[in-house]
């Protein structure tokens, strides 16, 4: 099992398979956007828990269409 706490900014693109990129990370830092982090000297780390809590934040969750609704009385 993986007992790590934090990750780097590449293992954070890794983890949303490329989508986010280590520049946009870097870009969202220079704004104080995006996910919590650490940082100690040079090295920057984020913290998986917050990771976690981002991903939640960042959650979009869908309503049912109505057409689905009937659908599912039928």
């Amino acid at each position: 099992m993986d007992d790590r706490k934090y990750l780097t900014a590449e293992e954070v693109s890794d983890r949303y398979r490329g989508s986010i990129s280590v520049g946009t990370l870097r870009n969202w830092r220079a704004m104080r956007i995006g996910p919590t982090y650490i940082k100690i000297g040079k090295a920057v780390l984020y913290p998986i828990e917050e990771l976690g809590a981002w991903d939640q934040k960042n959650m979009v969750t869908c309503r049912a269409s109505n057409q689905l609704t009937m659908d599912a009385s039928e």
